[in-house]
Parts: C-alpha cells; sequence; structure tokens
C-alpha cells in the first residue's frame, strides 16, 4: 500500500535557502538538509529559458487523474513494452518499427497474450517486425499476467495508478521492480511518465539540480536511501509551490546542465 512520507519546514523566507527536516523509510530517521528554495530554482530556469512565459510553454501537459483512470489495460502494456524496448537502446529504432510491434503482440491485449502457447513466444524470436530480444519479448508475457493481476485487484490498472499519491512515488516504482518485469529503475519512471501519472524523473539533469541544491545524495540515484531523499525533496517542494510533481521535475531539470531536459 502507498506510505507517506512526513516532511516537517523549518520557518524560512521566500527565495532564501531554509532547512527542512524529513523522516522515510529507508533513509536515516532524521536528516537535516540545508536546502535551496523551489523559488530559487524556477527564477534560475526562467532566466536560462528566456523568462517565465517561455518556461511555461515548456511544461508538460498537466496530469490528469481522470484520463489515466480511464486508460486501457492495453495501453498500459503497450506503454510497458515500449519502456523496455527502449532502455539501453535507440528510442528511434522502436519508434520506427512500433507498428510491427502492435501486431506481433496482439494490439497487446493481456488476456490473449497470457494464453499464447509458447510456439508464439518462441515464433517472436525469428519475427522481424519486432527487436528480437529474447529476454524482453517474455518480459511482455510476465507484464501482461502482471496487467491483468492488478486490474482483477483494482478494476483496472489505470484506475490503480490514478488512486496512487505522487508523495510515494518510490512505493509504486518499489511495486513495479517486485511485481512487474524489467520495469526497474528508470524504465519505471519512464512508464509512469508516458502514461500521464504525477512524478518526477531521475535523470541526469534533475539529480544535479538537487544535489546543487544541498540534497545529499549520489550522482546516480539508485540505492533506497537516495531514492527516499528525492521522494522527500519532491514532497517538500510540492507543497511549498503546490505545483504538480512533473512540473518540478521538468523545472528542476530545465534550471542545470546543457538544456537536456529530463529525458
Amino acid at each position: 500500500m502507498p506510505r507517506r512520507l512526513a516532511v516537517c519546514k523549518a520557518p524560512g523566507v521566500a527565495g532564501l535557502d531554509r532547512t527542512i527536516e524529513f523522516c522515510c523509510r529507508g533513509a536515516p530517521s532524521t536528516a537535516r538538509v540545508r536546502m535551496t528554495s523551489f523559488k530559487t530554482i524556477r527564477a534560475r530556469a526562467e532566466k536560462r529559458k528566456g523568462g517565465p512565459k517561455a518556461l511555461d510553454r515548456l511544461m508538460p501537459a498537466k496530469p490528469d487523474l481522470k484520463r489515466l483512470a480511464k486508460l486501457g489495460d492495453d495501453r498500459i502494456l503497450a506503454e510497458m513494452t515500449k519502456r523496455v524496448f527502449c532502455a539501453g537502446f535507440a528510442w528511434s529504432v522502436i519508434d520506427s518499427k512500433w507498428d510491427g510491434f502492435d501486431e506481433a503482440f496482439l494490439h497487446f491485449q493481456p488476456a490473449k497474450l497470457t494464453f499464447q502457447p509458447e510456439d508464439y513466444w518462441e515464433g517472436l524470436l525469428r519475427d522481424a517486425r519486432i527487436v528480437r530480444n529474447g529476454a524482453k519479448i517474455m518480459s511482455v508475457r510476465d507484464n501482461a499476467a502482471f496487467v491483468q493481476a492488478i486490474a482483477k485487484e483494482h478494476g483496472s490498472f489505470g484506475k490503480f495508478l490514478a488512486k496512487w499519491p505522487s508523495s510515494d512515488e518510490i512505493g509504486l516504482l518499489d511495486l513495479l521492480t517486485k511485481r512487474g518485469s524489467r520495469l526497474g529503475g528508470n524504465t519505471g519512471q519512464m512508464l509512469l511518465r508516458f502514461v500521464g501519472w504525477d512524478g518526477f524523473v531521475t535523470s541526469r539533469d534533475v539529480v544535479a539540480c538537487l544535489r546543487g541544491a544541498g540534497l545529499d545524495i549520489g550522482e546516480e540515484v539508485k540505492s533506497k536511501g537516495d531514492l527516499a531523499k528525492v521522494q522527500a525533496q519532491f514532497n517538500a517542494w510540492a507543497e511549498e509551490t503546490g505545483l504538480p510533481y512533473t512540473y518540478l521535475s521538468r523545472i528542476c531539470a530545465l534550471s542545470v546542465g546543457e538544456v537536456r531536459g529530463e529525458h
């Protein structure tokens, strides 16, 4: 079940550094960190991008929980598959072959895929319509069963995601890792982003922004402790600004680096 990370903020002055205390599972029981306010980070992003209006134009669509709740299980499985195959591979190649993927994987209908015999899956290893990576191909079968199981418990995978709070993204990522196939790490984060769930992405620029703001995390956020710190910081910024986590993550990325953004 989702868990709430407590965030306790000491009094501060808007636009200046302030102290944040947070307690969360997977990190030290209490950590005291002097962090830059999000107002300062946003001002830096606006300056780099040509002003407030220019920055606003770079924001993605606002997360829509109603739309997410209505998203079909086949579309969820399709996005899972695309993110798995894109991992460590040129996205442009996967995009160019996507119609073939859709046909080869029976339009990503979980019920059909889970009932396919071994001959079907073995045949995909020779199917030129897709990228013939055996482990990734078999992940589609496993994730079809995963999507079905969640849908049985919650009505649909989209409804399940729509109910999960952004304040516990790390709990959702943990579930994707444990119950899904090849959905850990950045793959899970990108899946959530592309289906429209409101969350952060620990891209190189986002991590650089967090480290520059004072958060004590590694250059690559992989440990549960570092993820917990990132979650607590985004929770604090969400409370400070009222902005969606997706916006916070994008603005953070655009405030640093070489204009790569989050991806």
